[in-house]
């Protein structure tokens, strides 16, 4: 099998990793629009070769969108364009609900199956690809009813090979709760990052004293902006319904604390901690 893979930054190239790791495909083609991700690509092995979107498309029996979440839906279009009925058509992005509603009603729609692998790190470009980084992730296929059972089949078969779970969704549903187990982090995470830097301006030794708590709290906030406005912008409202009930919970403690309730305290930080039960 000849995969075309667009996009080889962080999940672009991790992927390309997997997937010549495992022998599933027999040539891996990349397109790479950045001339600096392309070199580095080619360094690092990522790809057989870097190809043209013009080249790529028609030696591809399976073609995977690995760009930013503001192109994606017009790139789908466009590739679906130009594919045959054979050739299937598969994306990584973490937001779905605007992707589907694109190709919603465009004659190869069945070629086309939506897909989200859980996995993720703050750091982005060829060189953050990492070995091993879908294995016992769960991957969400969403919407496959839309989509042509072979085609289901065989991104279901990658992904297994992968050791990747599989999970179905719809694109509506899985972009709600890609709000509150994804999004709500980086947010979370930026807004924290942005909280200690402005106290940095008065406290000159707070980041000399941060810990491996503050460290792991604050990690996401390295991640881009390239990447994470236009997720947080086209999942606004799902974005916005989550960060209505945290900043709920935020004022929840501060009233807790600031009448020494220690016993609300105690209450909340024990029902905080049966999450514990729920990631095991």
């Amino acid at each position: 099998m000849t995969i075309l893979i667009i996009g080889l930054g962080l999940i672009g190239g991790s992927l390309a990793l997997a997937l010549r790791e495992h022998g599933v495909a027999s040539e891996l083609l990349g397109v790479e629009n950045s001339e600096k991700h392309a070199t580095e690509a080619r360094e690092l092995g990522l790809v057989d070769r870097i190809v043209t979107l013009d080249e790529g498309i028609p030696q591809a029996d399976l073609i995977v969108l690995a760009t930013p979440a503001d192109v994606l839906p017009l790139l789908a279009v466009k590739i679906l364009n130009r594919i045959n009925d054979r050739q299937i058509v598969a994306d990584t992005c973490s937001i779905k609900s605007e992707l589907c509603e694109a190709i919603s009603m465009h004659a190869h729609r069945g070629r086309f199956v939506a897909v989200h692998p859980m996995w993720g790190t703050e750091y982005s470009g060829p060189r953050a690809a990492q070995r091993g980084a879908f294995t016992g992730c769960t991957t969400v296929i969403c919407d496959a009813d839309r989509s042509d059972a072979d085609a289901v089949e065989v991104i279901t078969s990658i992904f297994q090979q992968l050791g990747a779970p599989i999970l179905h969704m719809g694109s509506e549903e899985h972009d709600l709760h890609a709000a509150y187990v994804s999004h709500i982090s980086h947010v979370s995470s930026f807004a924290l990052a942005l909280t200690v830097l402005e106290k940095e301006r008065e406290e000159r030794h707070i980041f000399d004293l941060a810990s491996g708590g503050f460290r792991s709290t604050v990690r996401l906030a390295k991640s881009a902006a390239s990447t994470w406005v236009p997720i947080l912008l086209r999942n606004k409202y799902n974005v916005l319904d989550v960060l209505r009930e945290h900043i709920h919970q935020l004022e929840v403690l501060r009233r807790m604390i600031e009448r020494d309730d220690a016993e609300g305290i105690t209450r909340a930080i024990e029902r905080a901690n049966s999450v514990r039960e729920i990631l095991s």
